[in-house]
């Protein structure tokens, strides 16, 4: 049976979390004191904060921390009735631990409704005997005030690269192969702050038998950095059937859809030394293209039309 990484690799105390050294100095001092607020983790997917949760019910309830919380996503069960019925249930019910409490950590809290939160609101104040809430989002500004007032909020930022080198680079040391500099590069660049996705991206690759950018930015669905850089210089040029014929390539041989295309060039432009203004003017072209895919429009045609919006930008800034 194979094992899912992100699974088998997840943090088993606070200290192994990386990159958040201020939350988790607040939350060992919470440990310390066998007491915990209700909790806000907010940030982007990927920065470690169900890891967190976990980690920290751990240090707090040891091996029956499985018996001491209870995990579940608002993105599946968003309404009141859930908060009426499923979670006061849960909520009531005092745990036979010492602390006398136990953890709730509801996931995607962010997609609960203002009605369903209103009504938690009261849960939390009714049971804070019984059970500690932890709340995690996407998005803070969507957990209105009354919930946000009665949580210590905590911030989750992206991953920084050298953490999430040092923990794939730790895996690869455990699984028995080694990660080449290139494919590190390509691994942390792919996985943008998220370590979730770059251990999910590790373990595709590894399981492919060939760990190479190349691989990478095949499973991830990017397009190859000297691709993008053939087709980014060839349309500021204004040569645009070649870097047409690029594209295409893209779409018909590298099997990549026109928002993957996108999205890559987004990823170069970014970084590359194009000049300022024209590095503006790109931008702003690849968020009308990304709209417009998005909303339905056809790919190729969309594509081409940023082909020629680029042409354009290089023939008039400088």
């Amino acid at each position: 049976m194979i094992e899912i990484w992100t699974e088998k690799y997840r943090p088993k105390s606070l200290s192994e979390i990386y990159g958040e050294d201020e939350n988790i100095q607040k939350l060992k001092s919470f440990v310390e004191r066998k007491e915990i607020p209700h909790l806000l983790f907010a940030g982007s997917v990927g920065t470690g904060k169900t890891s967190t949760a976990i980690a920290l019910a751990i240090e707090l309830f040891g091996d029956s921390w499985k018996e001491n919380m209870v995990e579940m996503n608002a993105s599946n069960e968003n309404g009141i009735d859930v908060i009426r019925n499923k979670i006061k249930d849960i909520a009531r019910i005092k745990p036979s631990n010492p602390l006398g409490f136990k953890i709730l950590f509801l996931d995607e809290a962010d997609q609960l409704t203002a009605e369903a939160q209103a009504a938690l609101r009261r849960t939390m104040e009714i049971y804070s005997e019984t059970t500690r809430f932890i709340f995690s989002c996407n998005y803070s500004s969507k957990i209105i005030p009354p919930i946000q007032s009665r949580t210590v909020v905590m911030r989750f930022r992206p991953v920084p690269d050298e953490y999430i080198s040092k923990k794939l680079q730790e895996i690869a040391e455990n699984e028995g192969f080694k990660i080449d500099d290139e494919s590190m590069r390509a691994l942390v660049e792919v996985s943008a702050g998220d370590m979730r996705k770059a251990i999910n991206v590790l373990q595709a690759v590894y399981t492919s038998g060939e760990i190479s950018p190349k691989k990478i930015y095949e499973i991830i669905g990017y397009a190859s950095p000297e691709k993008v850089q053939m087709m980014v210089s060839r349309a500021i040029n204004g040569l645009f059937d070649e870097a047409r014929d690029i594209v295409d390539g893209m779409l018909i041989y590298d099997g990549l859809s026109g928002i993957d295309i996108v999205r890559s060039l987004h990823s170069y432009v970014r970084s590359s030394m194009i000049s300022p203004k024209q590095k503006i003017e790109i931008i702003k072209a690849l968020a009308d293209a990304e709209f417009r895919i998005v909303e339905g429009s056809n790919d190729r045609i969309q594509l081409d039309a940023l082909i020629a919006r680029i042409a354009e930008i290089g023939n008039t800034t400088d």
